[in-house]
């Protein structure tokens, strides 16, 4: 049975992970990415709301005192 040579297998490898690597910077290098986003604005508008206008305390049952 002849034996398997594998002299050659950490040259094939090494050329591999070369190649895979040229390949990804290539592909990383053609996209287009936004250096300077416009900010937009979070704030949401004031509304008005009926309970705003007065104070209203509300009581807890386990608050009570006993």
């Amino acid at each position: 049975m002849p034996q398997l040579d594998t002299s050659t297998w950490l040259t094939m490898i090494l050329s591999m992970f070369l190649v895979l690597f040229i390949i990804f910077q290539l592909k990383i290098s053609k996209h287009n990415f936004h250096y300077s986003p416009k900010l937009t604005s979070t704030e949401t508008p004031k509304q008005n709301t009926p309970w705003e206008k007065e104070w209203t305390k509300i009581y807890l049952p386990l608050s009570l005192p006993l």
